[in-house]
């Protein structure tokens, strides 16, 4: 499908979800206001007898100015800031570690509202700065290669939770308001953090709205790019509702391996998934899905498995990420030695593919590719946020 079928409108109704989402409700009774859609931000105004340009307002000063309190939107009555103020909250996730790596890679673990945690990383490049945003606390996958995927699914994250990930390393960088600013340290999202977000559909797509909303976050659609294990059902529904650059985390080239690998693979397996990607909207050589492939040692690095990935390629735009593989404790696992890499990717780029080599980042504080988890564990129902069940399994 070619990029004139999906127009690249710029008017706000395109980023209204399909699907609304209940409003956050904290313990002391207030509603969460970032993350809610334009449409739910007007509504909650409504009951409060704002008239509609109020929500516009909020708007701007939650997305554009950044602000983390009612008391600094100044344009706005005493009397009106503090009902919003009784009401309503506008702030972010509590920050319990901060990590620095010597390379500049910074990690966050953040505490939600009801206690549990998730991580989210930030990568400085020379030319782009990176967030690699988590979608849900732990993950079902399982993949035996990610640290990630030793802690069970907890529960998903919140569109208010994503979002606020993106807002609060913009906190950290001074880099308010939105969409100012020639040399900013953070351009790109990765939603390659801690769970698979096709499992949180309805959460990660509203969360993403916002942040490509032009008159929210700004963020380019181009520099957004969602990573997922292979939820063949809604691939083709991420790609024709938000449209994003797509990353899928292979690292096999036959069944057999990748049920072990990832076991998601077992539902949904390679011919499946490549089927998915071939009919991914708006793929072409200018939008080329990213084929991710960690190099283990012995288990998926020899030549003969670099040529049968070409054959999968074939007939799909497309380039190779492959990640030496990042140790964590207690791994079955170790990286493919730096001459072993360099073949296979040889033969992948000999063959008229990018392949470029990952260059591990913020290992030394276990933020690197596939490190990333939280001590968060699951709790009774009577103790945890109500959040939408994971879908599209």
């Amino acid at each position: 499908m070619s990029d004139t079928l999906l127009p690249d409108r710029s008017d706000t109704a395109v980023f209204e979800p399909k699907t609304a989402l209940p409003a956050p409700l904290r313990a002391d009774g207030r509603r969460e206001l970032i993350g809610l859609s334009r449409e739910q931000l007007a509504a909650e105004l409504a009951e409060l007898g704002a008239p509609a340009f109020r929500a516009r307002q909020l708007w701007q000063w939650i997305y554009v100015r950044g602000v983390t309190s009612f008391e600094g939107m100044t344009d706005l009555s005493k009397d009106f800031r503090a009902k919003l103020a009784a009401r309503f909250v506008i702030g972010r996730p509590e920050i319990t570690r901060q990590q620095q790596s010597i390379d500049g890679t910074q990690k966050w673990l953040l505490r939600f509202a009801d206690g549990q945690e998730a991580e989210c990383v930030h990568i400085p490049e020379e030319d782009r700065g990176t967030l690699c945003v988590s979608s849900q606390v732990g993950c079902t996958l399982s993949c035996k290669f990610c640290h990630t995927g030793t802690q069970k699914l907890v529960r998903n994250l919140t569109p208010s939770e994503i979002v606020s990930q993106i807002m609060l390393c913009r906190d950290a960088f001074g880099e308010w308001p939105a969409g100012e600013g020639d040399s900013r340290k953070l351009t790109n999202i990765v939603l390659m953090g801690m769970g698979e977000p096709l499992f949180n559909y309805d959460n990660v797509a509203q969360a993403m709205r916002i942040a490509l909303d032009p008159a929210g976050l700004a963020l380019s659609r181009r520099k957004i790019t969602l990573s997922t294990s292979g939820v063949v059902p809604m691939i083709r529904r991420c790609g024709e509702e938000l449209r994003l650059a797509l990353a899928i985390s292979l690292h096999a080239v036959t069944d057999e391996l990748r049920d072990v690998l990832v076991p998601l693979n077992r539902k949904y397996p390679i011919a499946e998934l490549m089927a998915a990607c071939r009919d991914y909207p708006g793929l072409s050589n200018a939008r080329r899905i990213t084929f991710e492939y960690v190099m283990l040692k012995g288990v998926n690095d020899s030549p003969a498995e670099a040529k049968q990935l070409l054959k999968l390629l074939s007939g799909i735009p497309s380039k190779v990420n492959l990640i030496p593989f990042n140790p964590w404790p207690g791994s079955p696992y170790e990286c493919s030695d730096e001459a072993t890499i360099d073949k296979f990717a040889a033969i992948l780029m000999r063959a008229g593919y990018v392949a470029p080599v990952r260059t591990p980042r913020g290992r030394d504080i276990m933020a690197a590719c596939g490190q990333l988890k939280s001590d968060s564990e699951r709790v009774r129902k009577s103790k945890t946020l109500a959040v939408p069940a994971p879908t599209g399994s």
